[in-house]
């Protein structure tokens, strides 16, 4: 018989108690860090909107859209009719609901057209869709029917770069599509004035001089400008002067392409008599009659503007010797939303402030738009010493102090020395379209469409790694990592075990 004591049996760590209690432990820690989130997010929604962690994923409107928003006393539904998985969704709704933070009358739901069959249908029964390109759209609505309709491929600016080598069979260059830009809030606020007030405005297009027409849809014809004006909620209707008494009393906005043919006197009062009642006016010349006077030129000089019989260069500024890439840019609220992005004009003629002595008050006021560079030139006047010239023109005639206002309120005007630049083939060019939005609110009289209110870069963030590092990446992502996590484990559990 021994004299050794018995051995006692160890108790096992993994006891069914023990992994009982283990579980019971790591369930109640994490309820209680749910439920602290849940408390946290409760209490930020309560008295906070939105947390950004970087500049990129913040959502500021301007000041002006502010106001707009602010304002708004009708009930307004925004349907976004949208496939969710676009790129471009998660910037449309988010900027949406910012909107709706500001003013909860603006409501915001989403129908997928390609996941949500059965409200696709409600939606296009109810807003009319029957084209097969009716997709990607975002829809302001208010209670009493009346909607307006954003395509959603209006609301991205986007550059063509090259992607790689020529390729010999087509020898064309592979071009990828990038986006540069992101024009939500320009897009959305406008239809929200629009909507607001269901009367709109009205501009006149001249007519009867040579000038291309509206629905022109060649390299100089006017179709895409006249689609930037409605799409500014204004109705652009042609004029024949020749049978008019006057320049209409609706007319809000007299739009002068540039004359091909001399105005006739009978017409030139008319337009003098439209400024001196308080009009508005956007006229436009060119290169090509720089040799060939309109008979707008007197008239726009009794408001302190010069119209330069030549025509600017700029070598220094340019990419097919014709045209010119504005860069400088005056102080004037049309202008001011474009100072980092250019402008491209062609052959255009100066467009300067008369200079004179001390004015009297009762003088309008001229400021300078853009310019050349500070080298240019006169294609007609070699002798002439490089400078810069101005190209456009803003006058605007302040209300005086116990004198009633005009018959059409106060007169503004933006003469601009090229029209090429609006036409078909350049509007897309640089800032050209978002020159004419500015100038038509300005003249308009619209502030809150022009302040602060621009295209919103895009960042793109691209890793670029060879395939060699692609396929190392995935071994990381795919081997390694969880490797590494089953390892620790393992090695926790021997610890244990012991």
């Amino acid at each position: 018989m021994s004299d050794q004591p018995p051995v006692k049996s160890s108790k096992p760590s993994f006891s069914p108690a023990h992994r009982w209690g283990i579980a019971f432990d790591v369930v109640l820690r994490t309820a209680l860090v749910i439920a602290v989130l849940v408390m946290i997010n409760l209490g930020a929604a309560r008295f906070f909107h939105r947390f950004y962690l970087s500049d990129q994923t913040r959502i500021k409107l301007s000041t002006h859209t502010a106001a707009v928003v602010h304002a708004l006393t009708n009930a307004m539904e925004v349907t976004i009719y949208y496939d969710r998985k676009d790129d471009f969704y998660p910037a449309i709704n988010n900027l949406l609901r910012v909107y709706h933070d500001l003013n909860p009358n603006i409501t915001v739901h989403t129908v997928d057209y390609l996941r949500d069959a059965g409200e696709a249908e409600k939606v296009k029964a109810r807003f009319n869709l029957t084209g097969k390109g009716d997709k990607d759209l975002i829809i302001f609505s208010i209670a009493d029917g009346r909607f307006k309709i954003v395509p959603g491929d209006l609301l991205t600016d986007y550059k063509l770069s090259p992607s790689g080598p020529v390729d010999p069979a087509t020898r064309k260059m592979p071009m990828d599509k990038k986006p540069v830009s992101f024009r939500g809030e320009m897009a959305f606020t406008p239809v929200i004035l629009a909507l607001e007030n269901p009367h709109p405005l009205k501009a006149y297009f001249l007519t009867g001089t040579g000038e291309s027409p509206l629905t022109d849809s060649g390299n100089t014809g006017f179709l895409k400008f006249a689609t930037v004006v409605g799409q500014n909620y204004i109705d652009l209707t042609n004029l024949d002067l020749s049978s008019k008494t006057e320049v209409p009393v609706d007319c809000n906005l007299l739009i002068i392409p540039a004359p091909v043919r001399p105005l006739f006197e009978p017409d030139l009062q008319k337009i003098d008599q439209y400024l001196d009642e308080g009009g508005r006016l956007l006229v436009m010349f060119n290169g090509y009659g720089a040799d060939k006077p309109s008979g707008l030129e007197p008239i726009l000089n009794r408001w302190g503007v010069e119209v330069v019989n030549d025509v600017a260069k700029d070598a220094e500024h340019t990419y097919t010797t014709y045209d010119i890439l504005v860069e400088q840019y005056g102080q004037h609220p049309i202008v001011g939303p474009l100072n980092q992005i250019s402008l491209q004009v062609y052959s255009p003629r100066p467009i300067a402030k008369i200079v004179s002595p001390p004015p009297p008050a009762s003088a309008p006021q001229v400021d300078e738009l853009f310019y050349t560079g500070p080298n240019a030139t006169l294609a007609g006047d070699r002798t002439a010493p490089p400078r810069r010239y101005p190209l456009a023109c803003a006058v605007e005639q302040k209300p005086l102090v116990g004198v009633t206002t005009s018959r059409r309120g106060t007169t503004r005007i933006v003469a601009v020395g090229d029209d090429i630049f609006l036409g078909n083939y350049y509007i897309d060019a640089g800032g050209n379209r978002d020159f004419l939005n500015s100038a038509l609110n300005w003249l308009l009289d619209r502030s809150p469409l022009i302040e602060g209110l621009g295209p919103r870069p895009v960042t793109e963030f691209r890793l670029q790694i060879t395939t060699y590092q692609q396929s190392q990446l995935r071994w990381v992502l795919l081997g390694i990592l969880p490797g590494s996590v089953l390892l620790l484990g393992w090695l926790v559990w021997l610890a244990r075990r012991k």
